[in-house]
């Protein structure tokens, strides 16, 4: 960890205001804390696929212990604005619903410049997400912690597309092949991570667990605090992982039409009342 990174000492828990805490936003930063506190596991998978790069797997565990904090931060912001809430008991329910492939050697994007790339989309994905939510919070601690969470995720972006620069020289993966990694990635987010974390967060003890119906939960109210501006800048940036020019003209188009995707289905999930769970 870097020598300047903050601590949890540093956040301003004394201005907390609970009168300021939006349902909404709690919910989905119950499900964030779970899976940034999950940082370890990637660390270990990472650090298999890289087994000879002592470099990289030094960065790859300092990387994971500040996203092990991100998950502490959240998690006792969530606790202090609704003390029914059980981070531990969560985070295990999480793990029992929810496993990295940490018995894989090799990456699951078929090449490690490709897993790198992957790295690349999440972290600039979450660090627009954080920004976001810091923007959409009134909440004074809460948007402390996301302008530090958000800051440090645009500088692992930053690790993880030096070391893809390193490897994309060994391994020559194309941009057309780095472009459909990062949208595959991107597509990803619906997959179980999220909706499970969302659901051991969130759900009544013995409920069980619905794909489905958690991930629309999730997403649906994710999607409502996303700006265009912000959609612009991971659009750029996820421009630049794959290889293409983050300055074309099609970065603004993509970025407005995903926009545009992403508040349709809010607003479709909305009204199928998918936001009750």
């Amino acid at each position: 960890m870097s020598a300047n990174h903050w601590t949890l000492d540093d956040i301003p828990w004394d201005r907390f205001d609970p009168s300021k805490v939006d349902p909404d936003i709690l919910k989905v930063m119950k499900a964030a804390s779970l899976v940034e506190y999950n940082g370890g596991d990637y660390a270990t998978y990472l650090c298999n696929v890289f087994p000879e790069d002592a470099e990289f797997c030094a960065e790859a565990r300092r990387w994971a212990r500040e996203e092990v904090q991100h998950g502490e931060a959240l998690g006792k912001w969530a606790q202090i604005a609704d003390d029914g809430f059980d981070f531990e008991q969560s985070f295990q329910r999480f793990l029992d619903g929810f496993r990295l492939p940490l018995e894989a050697t090799e990456s699951v994007r078929g090449s490690r410049t490709g897993e790198l790339v992957a790295r690349c989309i999440v972290e600039v994905g979450t660090s627009s997400f954080y920004a976001s939510i810091g923007d959409a919070t009134e909440e004074p601690v809460l948007k402390d912690i996301c302008r530090r969470i958000a800051a440090d995720e645009l500088r692992h972006y930053k690790l993880f597309y030096r070391f893809m620069r390193r490897y994309l020289e060994q391994e020559n993966i194309g941009k057309y092949r780095r472009l459909l990694i990062a949208v595959g990635r991107m597509r990803e987010t619906e997959d179980d991570e999220l909706a499970c974390a969302y659901w051991a967060a969130n759900s009544e003890a013995g409920e069980p667990y619905d794909h489905r119906k958690w991930c629309e939960a999730y997403m649906g109210r994710a999607y409502g605090f996303y700006r265009l501006p912000r959609v612009e800048r991971a659009t750029a940036m996820t421009w630049k992982a794959a290889g293409l020019d983050p300055q074309s003209r099609a970065v603004s188009w993509f970025a407005t039409l995903g926009y545009r995707i992403m508040q349709y289905r809010r607003r479709r999930l909305e009204r199928a009342g998918a936001l009750a769970a």
